[in-house]
């Protein structure tokens, strides 16, 4: 309901706003709101067609015009403050004085049913329902001026004020011509009661053009939160309006009657009020705002000119006042002339504003313009304005440092021409995509691809991309030379800087592509590890770079004998690795002949002679090859190349070994074995064996030689060979707490020999224990020094009586420090005997240079001296050389009758073995010294060659190595 309608007794007014009706209520999305929209138009349609129909009778006409209308007011005015409530914005006093506006109107619709359904008679005039009327425009306009957006200068504010007169002012004089001036005229007749109808019918009008103006002014200048909302309301303002100007018509005003067709317009007005902000909430999700209107690609060009067009609208409405009255033939009204004037005045002040403003305008945009394009023509990024087509509009002088090609040449061509065909798709891809997505969400995105330069090469460009009228602005920047950068990085970190192949971790990588890609099902793919057997020997004797120059060259050679799709890479040190992907074969037997010849003639080739600086160096290659066994991971591939290459070296190096599935076994055995190691000596597991060492001359036992066995919880007996090499292996290549394990056991067989043999000379049993030890734990600086000296004096052991068996020492022991060590320990009575002679490339440079009183033939000498002539003759030349050295010899590993006596023969002093007698606990050994002597095949007999002793039991002399008979172990 709306001021007009209070006009039912009299006074015309105008109809301006009609045009408002074309804007939809409001745009709803989904099913919900739909349902609500096509509810809201039954209701309203039924209303009216109830209207249109009479209602069936008078009474019920008359119940749901004045009831009716009333209802619907009300529903508006708890719908508004319901929605004011659950909002915290600024437009929450809008909403309150729409919710105050609507119940005011429903107040006075349920006054005027009270007197003509109630009390069945006339509304008197003036009545409550009038003061409930005249209240319901100013909380509107009130509201209306909430919604409406704030200027944010003085200017603004006043340009806000002069359109609102400007409207209103030309609706007043349009009116007034009309309508409005007979009622002045009327209550300036002095007639009785004439004075308030008049008043009456002025107020209702001028309030309804208020209110027009506001509805007019709103929506050109309406805020943009919550714009459907705002939209709703303004169009259930105009709708009211609207009705009221159709009641206010002459032709109306006199034949109105409640219930009619006009009461649906007030009906659908309220209602629409009422379903304004519930309908706004359902098309406006929370949390999304809406995007803003510059960002919108469909918005008219047509919308943003009304606004400056509507002071002129206003001004024609004006001058079509005037017209009527002059074309009418009436005298022209001081109040249309006043109007009139003030209209023109308001519309030349704002006008005068707009120029000043405008003039401001262009000097600032001038300004902005100067100082956007100097930051743009000076900066060294390109910036480039493509239309939505895809062709460049704009291209900054940028472009010709950047790109080598002036800005007016790239100008006109197409955006795709310019890039790389392989990076189109990918560019073209991720254009479409932020396209697609929310400006609020992704205001900007990022590009990287190739661009074409004036020179014909590809740059690598960086775009940050934004959205521009369609179409996109790109600010682009060459980046090559960080590309290039990155691209060094990756390969630094992905390859070797010695060699430049692929280091372990890009290996890795590629194994694992192959077992995982589309080669997963083949079978044939293989893995080489490769190992330079002698590098080590170049290092020490011609240096470092030596070295690195044979590994480079090495690694060319590697890499010129894979194929192109395989990979060579060092895993570092003198380790190479091979990657041979598999040709798709399923004849296993077929493929592994195949790469065993590809890593034997790959072992040739790393084997041929290499010239480092100047001279001629050769190295050997053993080459470990698993194949990719179905299932298996990269880890275990590599893992069991690995393992095959360690049994190549094994074996003898310079070979190739397949890996097979029992070199796994023995590993994990090992392991396990090394595991028990750790603990046997704290659980006391260990015990000492000693096996005497006898005359072959008269089987007198001239020394025993100390052994330890380990019988572990389970109960199983772990020969020497079996758990010292485990000792031996942790010690010269393990670090940590495996090197830790053995250097104990090598301090427990020490001292326990020395205590026990130090109990048998107390006992009267003079024997000297020969004790085994390698270089590197004698010269294990974990050992205090004089720990030997120590034990002697502890336990008071006569220096004589120890002998330590050297066994073959690691090239990496310093000699030099080795020979103090042996010397120092020889001055106090220590033997020193040289073990495993004949096997050791050292041998001669020991006999030179340390002070070596027995040499202890190797078990491999003595296994073959029978049945081999050759191993016969070998055997007796490094006897000879014994014997005119003056050393006594011990032949180890004496297990059978004829060895002895061919021994004997060729002058060979002492043996140890089961001949005569194995390993004894404490107990048997004592029997056996009591008995002193074994049995000897064949008699007694003297030495064939001179320089040994002449009988069975030893003296022990001290002097130098030729006078010195020393006690054999």
């Amino acid at each position: 309901m709306g001021c007009a309608e209070i006009g039912r007794r009299g006074g015309p007014v105008s109809t301006p706003g009609a045009a408002l009706l074309t804007r939809p209520p409001a745009e709803a999305d989904g099913g919900r709101g739909l349902a609500a929209q096509l509810l809201l138009a039954v209701v309203s349609g039924g209303y009216a067609v109830g209207a249109a129909l009479g209602w069936g009778s008078k009474e019920v006409a008359k119940i749901m015009g004045d009831f009716g209308l009333s209802t619907a007011g009300l529903l508006a005015a708890v719908s508004c403050y319901h929605y004011a409530r659950t909002i915290d914005r600024r437009e929450r006093p809008a909403w309150l004085m729409f919710a105050f506006s609507s119940l005011m109107g429903a107040l006075g619709n349920a006054v005027w049913g009270w007197y003509e359904v109630i009390l069945g008679q006339e509304v008197p005039e003036p009545s409550l329902a009038d003061f409930a009327f005249l209240c319901f425009a100013p909380p509107a306009i009130v509201g209306l001026l909430v919604l409406a957006k704030r200027p944010v200068t003085r200017a603004g504010w006043v340009c806000l004020g002069l359109d609102s007169w400007l409207i209103g002012g030309s609706l007043l004089t349009l009116s007034w011509s009309l309508a409005l001036a007979n009622a002045a005229r009327t209550a300036q007749s002095g007639a009785p009661g004439s004075v308030p109808r008049a008043a009456l019918s002025l107020a209702y009008p001028l309030l309804d053009i208020a209110l027009v103006s506001m509805v007019l002014v709103l929506h050109f200048r309406r805020s943009a939160n919550n714009r459907s909302a705002v939209n709703t309301a303004i169009a259930a303002l105009a709708l009211t309006v609207l009705s009221d100007a159709l009641f206010t018509s002459p032709l109306l005003n006199t034949t109105y009657r409640s219930g009619e067709i006009l009461d649906a317009g007030w009906f659908a007005g309220s209602l629409l009020l009422a379903y304004a902000p519930w309908g706004a909430r359902r098309a406006e999700p929370a949390g999304r705002a809406a995007p803003p209107r510059a960002e919108r690609p469909h918005s008219r060009p047509i919308t943003g000119s009304l606004p400056a067009l509507t002071p002129y609208l206003a001004a024609a409405v004006c001058t079509l006042g005037i017209l009527y009255n002059v074309v009418d033939g009436r005298k022209v009204d001081r109040m249309v002339v006043f109007t009139g004037c003030t209209v023109v005045l308001a519309l030349v002040i704002r006008q005068g504003i707009m120029l000043v403003d405008n003039i401001a305008l262009t000097q600032e945009l001038a300004q902005k313009e100067n100082h956007f394009r100097s930051l743009v023509q000076g900066s060294s990024d390109v910036i480039m304005i493509a239309a939505p087509t895809g062709t460049l509009r704009y291209v900054s002088p940028a472009a010709a440092g950047v790109y080598g090609r002036e800005a007016e040449e790239l100008v006109g061509s197409e955006l795709a021409t310019l890039i790389h065909p392989d990076d189109l798709g990918q560019v073209v891809h991720e254009v479409r995509r932020f396209l697609a997505a929310q400006p609020a969400e992704e205001p900007t995105t990022r590009i990287e691809c190739r661009f074409r330069s004036g020179s014909g090469e590809w740059l690598n460009v960086e775009s940050t991309v934004n959205r521009h009228q369609g179409g996109l602005i790109l600010n682009s920047r060459d980046v090559t030379e960080r590309v290039r950068l990155q691209a060094q990085l990756q390969h630094s970190a992905e390859h070797d800087p010695l060699t430049d192949l692929p280091n372990r971790a890009l290996f890795t990588r590629r194994v694992r592509q192959a077992l995982t890609g589309r080669r997963s099902g083949d079978h044939s793919t293989a893995v080489l590890f490769i190992d330079l057997d002698g590098f080590k020997a170049v290092n020490d004797t011609i240096g470092h770079q030596a070295g690195d120059e044979l590994l480079v060259e090495a690694a060319h050679r590697l890499q010129a004998s894979v194929r192109a799709g395989d990979t060579a890479a060092r895993l570092g040190g003198d380790e190479f690795a091979a990657l041979i992907l598999g040709d798709g074969s399923r004849d296993r037997g077929a493929r592994e002949y195949q790469v065993h010849e590809i890593a034997d003639r790959l072992r040739t080739t790393l084997a041929q002679p290499y010239r480092i600086a100047g001279s001629e160096v050769r190295v050997a290659a053993s080459i470990g090859v698993a194949f990719a066994d179905p299932g298996i991971t990269p880890s275990d591939l590599m893992r069991n190349a690995d393992l095959a290459m360690y049994r190549a070296k094994a074996g003898g190096k310079d070979r190739v070994e397949l890996y097979a599935p029992q070199m796994q076994a023995e590993v994990v055995r090992k392991a396990e074995l090394a595991g028990r190691l750790r603990t046997a000596l704290h659980d006391g597991e260990f015990t000492l064996l000693h096996q005497p060492v006898v005359s072959l001359a008269t089987g007198e036992v001239t020394a025993v030689a100390a052994q330890a066995r380990w019988r572990s919880a389970q109960g199983i007996l772990f020969t020497p060979a079996e758990f010292l090499r485990v000792a031996e292996h942790s010690e010269a290549g393990a670090p940590g707490q495996d090197a830790a394990r053995s250097a104990e056991l090598g301090r427990w067989l020490l001292e326990e020999a020395v205590e026990e043999a130090a109990e048998r000379h107390r006992a009267g049993h003079d024997v000297p224990v020969a004790v085994r030890m390698t270089a590197q734990r004698l010269l294990d600086r974990s050992m205090p020094r004089g720990s030997v000296e120590a034990l002697l004096t502890r336990h008071g052991l006569p220096s004589g009586a120890l002998v330590l068996e050297l066994a073959a020492s690691d090239p990496r022991v310093p000699f030099d420090e080795l020979e103090r060590r042996l010397t120092a320990l020889h001055r106090l009575g220590v033997r020193i005997a040289l073990d495993g002679f004949g096997s050791g490339y050292a041998a001669i440079s020991a006999l030179r240079r340390l002070p070596v009183d027995l040499l202890k033939l190797d078990r491999g000498l003595v296994e073959g001296v029978v049945e081999s002539a050759r191993l016969h003759k070998i055997t007796a030349g490094l006897l000879r050389i014994a014997n005119d050295l003056g050393m006594q010899s011990v032949a180890d590993g004496v297990d059978l009758p004829e060895q002895v006596m061919a021994l004997r023969a060729m002058g060979c002093t002492h043996g140890q073995g089961t001949a005569f007698s194995g390993p004894l606990d404490e107990y048997r050994l004592r029997r056996a010294l009591v008995r002193g002597t074994f049995p000897v095949p064949g008699g007694t007999a003297q030495p064939a060659l001179a320089g040994g002793s002449s009988g069975g039991s030893m003296v022990i002399r001290r002097g130098s190595n030729n006078e010195t008979p020393v006690p054999p172990a």
